[in-house]
């Protein structure tokens, strides 16, 4: 059947009822499905269609199209060790999350959040007004890397990694920072140390460190940045740093350091107290990536 009429609002549809359900269950099933895969979906089903009117019609059925959001690649092992360690948290009680101390570290660029700020225009061609462009330089105009932790009382003490960050280094930065942030946290007896799998953090002369200083580790299930509350943290920071506009490296790792010192204990606090909401809503989703 040859699609005479444009498809405009109000205009009966050029699909059957049942070319609709078929396109349908096929997005439901698979949304990753292109337009031009349901015309020629359709096509073998004798109806001839435009992907104009696919699109009008799965809107009409109040579906849009929205970027894929990028998450960790999860195998079988990884999406089992997530409900596992859930399944066990979920069962503790929420004053024993304010015992652990969170950690991770991050790539703070120095023209990075900034590319996204908005403007107001007036006219039209005042897209390229100098006041209303952002400039921006290749690769992010260069970045700190960032290590630091935080607990349900405050932010620990950022440290600016310099170089590529080994084994060696890694150890170095928790003697140097870990224990002296936990103390100036007040942290409680028996409080547990939060890293991720990463290879230098799981390396065997780390673990002999965090033995011999007596530190606990909690048993973290990889791939699962969605269950850090750090990440929350990073991002707070972002934020204020580019609202800041730094010049140079030297003046982000300034600006990262102060703006890191002013994050509200309330902030991380209410963040702690999320955790447990945040493994419900893995088991929620079998295991699979959830929103930070």
């Amino acid at each position: 059947m040859e699609e005479t009429q444009k498809n405009l609002p109000g205009a009966p549809c050029k699909i059957s009822p049942r070319g609709v359900a078929m396109i349908m269950r096929t997005v439901r099933n698979h949304p990753r499905t292109t337009r031009e895969d349901l015309v020629n979906d359709l096509k073998a089903a004798g109806t001839i269609v435009t992907k104009k009117t696919i699109g009008n019609t799965l809107c009409r059925e109040g579906l849009k199209s929205c970027s894929a959001r990028k998450v960790p690649l999860l195998k079988k092992a990884h999406i089992h060790a997530r409900l596992k360690f859930e399944s066990f948290r979920c069962s503790l009680a929420e004053d024993n999350w304010v015992k652990v101390l969170w950690s991770d570290e991050t790539k703070m660029e120095l023209f990075g959040i900034n590319s996204t700020s908005r403007v107001w225009r007036s006219r039209r061609n005042a897209a390229y007004d100098p006041r209303n462009t952002m400039p921006t330089v290749k690769h992010g105009g260069g970045n700190n890397m960032l290590w630091d932790c935080f607990s349900a009382k405050g932010t620990g003490q950022l440290h600016r990694i310099k170089g590529t960050m080994d084994g060696a280094m890694y150890r170095q930065i928790l003697v140097e920072n870990l224990l002296p942030s936990a103390r100036a946290l007040n942290m409680v007896r028996g409080w547990v140390f939060q890293h991720d799998n990463d290879p230098k953090h799981t390396a065997k002369a780390t673990k002999e460190m965090l033995k011999k200083k007596h530190i606990k580790v909690l048993e973290w299930p990889s791939q699962s940045p969605d269950l850090n509350p750090i990440e929350n943290l990073w991002m707070e920071l972002k934020v204020r740093v580019a609202k800041r506009q730094p010049r140079n490296l030297n003046d982000l790792e300034k600006i990262c350091k102060d703006e890191w010192d002013k994050i509200p204990p309330e902030m991380c606090a209410n963040l702690v107290a999320n955790c447990k909401k945040r493994l419900t809503s893995v088991i929620a989703n079998k295991g699979f990536a959830t929103k930070c």
